[in-house]
């Protein structure tokens, strides 16, 4: 089988570099970059008062999804992350379909980051800063994996620096208060779900190391162990600045702050760190977007040995072990949607995707026998039951449109399969 053939390290499969250090930057990359500074605004604009909550609610869904997608990688430690689980647990449909929510979202999400930076750096040329920004990314990721990592640990670093700035000041500014942070009447079930589903797309980069199953060290001990790990830095850093932000603003001027750190250090009376402030978004939505353009190209690849997609997309580069023609394929889509596309509504949709996609893994993990590591049975039940609230609760027009395409997704299998019974 091809993808076996591949983690056994034939000539179509990748290098295992990474150990468990980089395996939790390149997660913390993707998680922190998309979060803190593109989806705090969206969820209080959802949750009002109830903010914390639905980042509490997100967090617990997150954990099931990781605690099933970790034991999952360290069972199936080959690219492709819920791809290959779905397939290989659950029959290939179900691992197709994964992995055709997984591409579809994170590609948007890749544009959507892209766009993030070019609106930090150069306002005024935003579609054009975030084009450069893919290819400048994609073309690091095709000179290796390890190098990847390398520049991804620079940006966490950089982005740390930046939050922990931010959280100082804010809560040691005199203007600073508590009562900001308890939950009030504006605060339904509905609106807290809501911001859950979009907050959850925040803590989605710990698929980043499951997708890198086939390129990290003995996975069955890294990837159990670097995605909690992960995750639980995460989880501190988005309490902290939520706390933060939401003392000095309040729910009300966070929903409508386009800026909301910036704006929450300019409130505490530093106006000086708004500069700062700038640099690390942009530092953060980069290292985000090259660790989301390394998951997507590895979907791709494991989808292309299966044949789902075009063979070409699975060859290996014989010098840099990556699989560069996916690289390259996910880098001109995701530029040409971040040339004419717009960052609103990315994260809901990118999150119904994404959602879909933990469900199948947590489903996939409910059959897992005790000797192959299965999770305590409840986590993968409350995770699959989660994820799809928290899909279904999302603004409508993120759940028609993700759902439109899951089901163009499913009627293309169909369809190949009716031809092609191999599929």
């Amino acid at each position: 089988m091809d993808t076996l053939a591949g983690a056994t390290g034939d000539a179509d499969g990748l290098r295992r570099r990474l150990g468990v250090f980089d395996a939790i930057v390149i997660g913390l990359g993707s998680m922190i970059g998309a979060g803190v500074f593109a989806a705090l605004a969206p969820a209080a604009r959802a949750a009002g008062s109830g903010l914390l909550i639905g980042l509490a609610v997100a967090a617990v869904v997150a954990y099931c999804n990781a605690t099933s997608s970790a034991r999952l990688a360290a069972r199936h430690p080959a690219s492709g992350g819920t791809y290959v689980y779905g397939r290989e647990r659950l029959g290939p449909f179900w691992g197709y379909l994964a992995g055709w929510c997984f591409v579809v979202g994170k590609t948007a999400s890749c544009a959507a980051m892209a766009l993030t930076v070019g609106a930090y750096v150069w306002p005024g040329q935003t579609h054009a800063v975030a084009v450069a920004a893919v290819v400048a990314l994609t073309a690091v990721n095709c000179l290796g994996v390890q190098k990847s990592a390398w520049l991804t640990r620079a940006a966490v670093a950089v982005v740390l620096a930046v939050l922990a700035a931010v959280v100082t000041v804010c809560l040691t500014d005199g203007g600073a208060q508590a009562s900001r942070l308890a939950p009030g009447p504006d605060a339904t079930v509905g609106g807290v779900l809501q911001a859950a589903g979009l907050l959850f797309f925040a803590f989605a980069g710990y698929a980043r190391i499951a997708t890198l199953g086939e390129e990290v060290r003995d996975p069955a001990r890294t990837i159990p162990r670097a995605v909690p790990l992960a995750l639980g830095i995460t989880l501190i850093v988005y309490a902290a600045v939520g706390v933060a932000v939401l003392s000095v603003l309040g729910p009300a001027r966070l929903a409508d702050a386009a800026a909301p750190l910036a704006d929450a250090v300019r409130a505490a009376g530093a106006p000086g760190l708004v500069p700062v402030v700038r640099v690390g978004a942009a530092v953060a939505a980069l290292g985000s977007l090259l660790a989301l353009l390394l998951g997507v190209s590895r979907t791709t690849l494991a989808m292309a040995r299966d044949r789902h997609l075009p063979r070409s997309l699975a060859v290996v580069h014989p010098r840099f072990a990556v699989p560069h023609r996916a690289e390259l394929a996910v880098g001109a889509i995701a530029a040409l949607v971040a040339a004419t596309g717009d960052v609103r509504g990315a994260i809901g949709f990118s999150s119904f995707g994404v959602l879909l996609y933990y469900a199948i893994a947590n489903a996939a993990a409910l059959t897992l026998a005790p000797a192959e590591g299965r999770p305590v049975r409840a986590v993968p039940v409350l995770g699959l039951a989660g994820c799809l609230v928290l899909a279904f609760t999302l603004p409508l027009p993120s759940v028609l449109s993700g759902a439109a395409v899951a089901l163009i997704g499913a009627a293309a299998y169909r369809l190949r399969r009716g031809r092609t019974p191999r599929g």
